[in-house]
C-alpha cells in the first residue's frame, strides 16, 4: 500500500510545479514509510510513497517500461489478487517481466487492455498511467483505495488524500453549504464523486477517466446488476462458500508478516478460520488480534446492538483454531488523545473514538505485522443490518442508520445549519439513491427491500468504514485487506433470494450455512456484534473536559455551538448514528469538528 499524487498539463507543460508535487507527496509520507520516488515527464509530474509488501527490491515507483514505440509510467496504490491469471496472459504475449510485484502487472494490463484494464483486475487499487499523450486513472469497485482530483484550468491535480490536495497552491479549503450539510447531517458518510471542499472532487468507486489535450473524460466501468436467480438453495450455499474461501485465500500472499483481526463475531471468525487452515497447510501458525478497552470489563452495559462482550468469543475461537492470539487493550487516555490525530489522518470529521481506537490498535499491530485481514464489508453484502428486513426503517425519507438526522444541526444556530433546507437536500439524495438501485419487476417485496438496503449500505455505510480502515491503518504503516469486498461475492449474493439470506429469521444465514464446515456452532450462530466501543465512564469525563477546553479557545464551536441544547441532548442519551455512537461519541465528534475547521483553515463559501 502506498500513496500517489501528481500534476498533469498537456496544453501548457511549463506551468507544471515540481515543488508543489513534492510537497503533496511529503504530506502523505505516513502512507509509504519505506520508499519515495518522483518522476517528471514532458507533460506531468508523478510522485509515490511506498509501503513495501510484495517484492521489496523490485517494486520501486514511479515505474516505467517501454513497449512498442511508447514509454509508460505508473503510480499505483493497492493490491491485485488475480495477478497469476493476468501474468499468464502477459507472458503469452512474449513480454518479459522484470519484477515479482503487482505494480508491473497493472502497468502491462493497461498496455495490453487499454481503458478496459480495470475490468480484468480483482483487488483494491487506485492508479495513474502516463504515456506521454494522456493519463489514465482508475479506482477499485468498492473504493477501498482513495483517489481525489481537481481540474484547475488546464491542470489536473490528483492525490490519495485530501491533505495533499489542500497543500497545492491552487486549491482552497472553502466549503459551501452543500459540504456543510453533508458534515452536519450525513457524516461520517459522504456523497460519492466529490468531497466537502469546493475545489476537490473524487473518482467514485468503479470509475475511471482519461485526461489528454481534449480534456477530461470520466465513466463507470463497473456497477452492480440485478439478475434473475435460476439456481436452488444448495447452489447458493456452495457458490458462496467457494467465493468467500477463494477471496480470503487469495489475500494471504505477502512478503512481510501477516495477521488477522479476530473479534469473535461471525465475519472475522470466517476470515480467521479460512486463513488458519491455509497457514496450517503451509506448516505455519496464524497470528490474530482482538480489541478491548481499559475498564470495559467493569463498565460494559449490554444493548440491542451489542448484547455481550467479544473477548470470551475471540479467545475461544483462537484456541479452537490454534492461532497465536493477542488481545490489544486501548487506554482511555489514548482514546481521547488520538481524536485530533485521527481527524487529521482522515482529513474529515470522522467516527470519533471508533476512529481513534483503530488508530491506536493499528500502531500496536505495526510493531509485529505490516499486513492484516479484516472481516468488514460482510454485513452490507449479506444483510446484517436491521434495515434489510425492517421496511419501515428503509422507507422513511432519510438514511436508516442515522437515527436522529436533525440532532447535530440543532446544536448550531439555524442561520448556520439552515436546518430545513439542509435536511431536505440530504433527504433528496437518499430518495434518489433508492431509485437508482437495480431491481427486477419479478422481485418480491422483501427482495426489493433487501436489494435497496444492500445498495445503500455498500454505497454509503460501507464506504465510510473502508475510509476509516484505510486512513487509520495507512497512518500507521499497516495494510488492511478486506476479503468480503470482492466484487464476485457481491455480484453473487446481490441476486440470491432473500429467503436464503434470512432463513428461519436469522440474519446472514447464507453466510452461516456456507461456512458451517469452518466454525463451531457457538461462533457460527452467534448474534451480530459490531466493532466495539469503550463503556468506561472516564472516557465521557475526558472528552467533556477536552470539549470545554476547546470552547474556551475561540474556534468554530465557541462561536456557533448552542451549549444548552448540547446539554439537553447528552442528558437524553441514545444512539444517533449506526449502532454504537451515542452521547460520548457526539461530544468527541464535536471536538473533531472544531479541530477540523481549525487545522484545515476552513472557510464557508
Amino acid at each position: 500500500m502506498c500513496s500517489i499524487c501528481g500534476e498533469v498539463c498537456f496544453k501548457d507543460p511549463y506551468s507544471l510545479k515540481y515543488e508543489a508535487v513534492k510537497k503533496m507527496n511529503d504530506t502523505m509520507s505516513h502512507r509509504g514509510p519505506d520508499e519515495r520516488g518522483i518522476y517528471r515527464g514532458e507533460c506531468g509530474v508523478f510522485a509515490h510513497n511506498r509501503l513495501c509488501v510484495m517484492d521489496p527490491q523490485g517494486g520501486k515507483q514511479p515505474m516505467s517500461v517501454c513497449y512498442g514505440n511508447k514509454k509508460y509510467t505508473i503510480v499505483y496504490n493497492g493490491e491485485i489478487y488475480n495477478c497469476d491469471e493476468i501474468k499468464r496472459d502477459i507472458l503469452s504475449k512474449g513480454i518479459e517481466l522484470k519484477t515479482e510485484c503487482d505494480t508491473e502487472i497493472v502497468l502491462y494490463a493497461y498496455i495490453l487492455y487499454g481503458a478496459e484494464c480495470p475490468k480484468y483486475l480483482n483487488g483494491i487499487f487506485a492508479f495513474a498511467v502516463y504515456d506521454g499523450d494522456s493519463v489514465f486513472f482508475a479506482r477499485d469497485r468498492f473504493g477501498v483505495k482513495p483517489f481525489y482530483y481537481s481540474l484547475k484550468g488546464d491542470i489536473l491535480v490528483f492525490a490519495s488524500e485530501i491533505k495533499a490536495m489542500l497543500s497545492h497552491p491552487q486549491i482552497s479549503s472553502k466549503i459551501d453549504k452543500r459540504g456543510l450539510w453533508e458534515i452536519l447531517y450525513l457524516s461520517p458518510n459522504f456523497v460519492g464523486g466529490r468531497s466537502v471542499f469546493c475545489d476537490i472532487l473524487e473518482l467514485s468507486p468503479g470509475e475511471c477517466m482519461i485526461f489528454d489535450l481534449r480534456g477530461l473524460k470520466k465513466w463507470r466501468y463497473w456497477q452492480i446488476k440485478a439478475m434473475p436467480y435460476v439456481r436452488d438453495r444448495d447452489y447458493a450455499i456452495q457458490k458462496t462458500k467457494e467465493l468467500v474461501t477463494d477471496a480470503i485465500r487469495r489475500q494471504l500472499d505477502s512478503d512481510v508478516p501477516l495477521s488477522v483481526l479476530l473479534s469473535g463475531g461471525l465475519d472475522s471468525s470466517v476470515v480467521s478460520a479460512v486463513a488458519a487452515r491455509a497457514f496450517k497447510e503451509r506448516g505455519l501458525t496464524l497470528d490474530t488480534y482482538s480489541f478491548e478497552y481499559e475498564g470495559n470489563k467493569e463498565s460494559f452495559k449490554n444493548s440491542l446492538f451489542q448484547p455481550e462482550r467479544d473477548d470470551e468469543y475471540a479467545t475461544y475461537l483462537a484456541n479452537y483454531l490454534g492461532t497465536n492470539h493477542t488481545v490489544l487493550s486501548c487506554p482511555t487516555e489514548e482514546l481521547t488523545n488520538l481524536l485530533l490525530p485521527a481527524t487529521e489522518f482522515r482529513d474529515l470529521v470522522g467516527q470519533a473514538d471508533i476512529d481513534s481506537s483503530l488508530l491506536y490498535f493499528c500502531r500496536e499491530i505495526k510493531k509485529r505485522h505490516t499486513v492484516t485481514l479484516s472481516g468488514e464489508c460482510s454485513d452490507e453484502i449479506f444483510g446484517g443490518y436491521p434495515w434489510f428486513y425492517r421496511p419501515e426503517m428503509l422507507y422513511s425519507d432519510f438514511f436508516p442508520w442515522i437515527h436522529a438526522p436533525r440532532l447535530r444541526a440543532s446544536l448550531f444556530r439555524d442561520d448556520i445549519s439552515n436546518s430545513d433546507e439542509g435536511y431536505g437536500y440530504i433527504s433528496e439524495i437518499y430518495k434518489k439513491s433508492l431509485e437508482e438501485c437495480p431491481i427486477l419487476d419479478s422481485d418480491s417485496e422483501e427482495m426489493k427491500t433487501a436489494r435497496r438496503a444492500s445498495y445503500l449500505s455498500v454505497n454509503y455505510f460501507m464506504t465510510s468504514l473502508l475510509q476509516r480502515k484505510d486512513r487509520m491503518s495507512m497512518a500507521s504503516g499497516v495494510e488492511v485487506r478486506v476479503p468480503f469486498a470482492d466484487h464476485r461475492i457481491y455480484e453473487h449474493v446481490f441476486n440470491v433470494p432473500w429467503k436464503y439470506k434470512m432463513e428461519n429469521g436469522v440474519e446472514k444465514s447464507l453466510l452461516r450455512n456456507s461456512m458451517a464446515d469452518f466454525l463451531p456452532d457457538k461462533i457460527l450462530w452467534r448474534k451480530k456484534s459490531p466493532y466495539p466501543k469503550t463503556h468506561n465512564p472516564k472516557y465521557t469525563e475526558s472528552v467533556l473536559k477536552l470539549l470545554n477546553e476547546r470552547l474556551k479557545g475561540g474556534g468554530y464551536l465557541s462561536q456557533h455551538l448552542n451549549r444548552e441544547r448540547l446539554d439537553e441532548v447528552i442528558s437524553k442519551g441514545g444512539t444517533w448514528f449506526g449502532q454504537l455512537m451515542s452521547a460520548p461519541q457526539l461530544i468527541a465528534w464535536l471536538i473533531q469538528l472544531d479541530y477540523f475547521f481549525e487545522k484545515y483553515n476552513v472557510s464557508l463559501a
